[in-house]
């Protein structure tokens, strides 16, 4: 009977143990979700704070055809700059904000994902016509122990939106 009731105590300081790393997840989860709003509000008006960016920060580069694997903060600036200059960027929708779950444990752990649909645009020139296309993005960020993005990925058909936007349908 001993042995029980040991046993008993042990499985509930466990449960007790991971019921506060689960509201720990949650907490940072929240706090967390606030700045990928502010994210993708920056990138939609082409005004990112990058200060919500950690020093070790890496992206990776999903796109078709990538040359490198990831790119860092740097060059995250440079490419963004590029695409504002050419393009256009409206969320349709307000992101679901899902929580993460790191890839060992299985368990939350603060990181953010989020689905979303965008309309990107190509405005008029002398030349041409504005176009616009549709695209859903699945993207995740996780966050290091500062609050501060540490990685990103996000996944969507940009080759086939591009492709449409440059060359026609």
């Amino acid at each position: 009977m001993r042995t029980t009731f040991m046993m008993m105590c042990i499985g509930l300081l466990a449960l007790s143990c991971k019921n506060e790393a689960n509201a720990e997840a949650i907490e940072a989860f929240e706090k967390n979700s606030q700045t990928v709003l502010a994210n993708l509000e920056g990138w939609q008006n082409e005004n990112m704070d990058y200060s919500m960016y950690a020093d070790d920060f890496a992206m990776m580069e999903t796109a078709f055809g990538a040359e490198k694997d990831s790119m860092n903060l740097e060059e995250m600036k440079v490419a963004d700059k590029m695409m504002w200059e050419t393009y256009d960027f409206e969320m349709l929708e307000d992101p679901v904000l899902l929580p993460g779950v790191n890839q060992d444990t299985k368990m939350a752990d603060g990181s953010v994902r989020h689905y979303s649909q965008w309309r990107i645009i190509k405005p008029a020139t002398d030349s041409t016509e504005a176009k616009s296309g549709l695209i859903r993005l699945y993207e995740s960020f996780d966050f290091d122990e500062n609050g501060k993005i540490r990685y990103q990925q996000v996944y969507g058909d940009f080759t086939g939106i591009m492709t449409y936007l440059n060359n026609g349908e």
